[in-house]
């Protein structure tokens, strides 16, 4: 079973959810049959195929998949294990995926407090827990509240785990679009500058998430562009 949920899982990284679904459902369905409804394996194949069903835009057997696992988590390995408060976030990045930031909002921030106090403050899972509430942040308007958490997630990570780890990237990036959210481009286009030649630097000028930064950058530069003072 083991075997047959990584083929899945290599599947779904090759972006082939036609065969990996399948797959995570017969795993999930002998997994359950073999080791029982709560065993902690049962409960992890259970995580990944509702992953599986929303990378697959199915949110409608994605949440309430997550939902039944969180709940089962919390009562089989406590509210405090750190596979519980994964899925927690799993469904809080759900119900954001959804568009449902009432219920993902106060869900981030729980398992943001939860993680800071089982893991520390500056475990990873702690700093992406922080990362994603300021993104939940940014997506419901909040800005005055994104950029402080964004600007402290930067910060933390460059410290913990380098100026050049993706994740460090990834958050100068995102630290960017919320100034350019926020109309302050003064800002949010030098950031997207020297993210943009790190990233080149450290994962290829090729790489997705490299793309991702050129793309803001120039999406930055055209909104200058535009909204500059005009000459007559």
């Amino acid at each position: 079973m083991g075997s047959r949920n990584n083929l899945a899982g290599a599947y779904q990284a090759a972006g082939d959810l036609g065969r990996a679904i399948p797959l995570y459902e017969q795993t999930l369905t002998d997994t359950v049959r073999v080791l029982g409804e709560d065993h902690p394996s049962t409960l992890g194949s259970r995580n990944n195929l509702a992953g599986a069903y929303q990378a697959a835009g199915d949110l409608g057997r994605a949440i309430p998949l997550y939902e039944q696992t969180l709940t089962d988590m919390a009562r089989v390995l406590g509210k405090d294990h750190p596979d519980t408060l994964t899925s927690r976030n799993n469904l809080a990045y759900a119900y954001q995926a959804a568009g449902d930031l009432g219920r993902a909002i106060p869900l981030y921030e729980q398992t943001l407090t939860d993680r800071t106090r089982v893991l520390g403050k500056d475990h990873p899972n702690t700093l992406g827990s922080r990362n994603n509430l300021a993104g939940a942040y940014q997506a419901a308007g909040d800005l005055g509240r994104a950029i402080p958490l964004y600007k402290q997630t930067l910060t933390d990570m460059a410290r913990v785990l380098g100026k050049d780890h993706p994740d460090t990237l990834t958050s100068r990036n995102n630290l960017a679009g919320a100034y350019q959210a926020a109309g302050d481009l003064g800002r949010a286009i030098p950031l997207y500058k020297q993210t943009l030649t790190d990233m080149a630097r450290v994962l290829g000028g090729d790489h997705p998430v490299t793309c991702t930064t050129r793309n803001n950058l120039a999406s930055a530069l055209e909104k200058r562009a535009v909204d500059g003072p005009k000459h007559w």
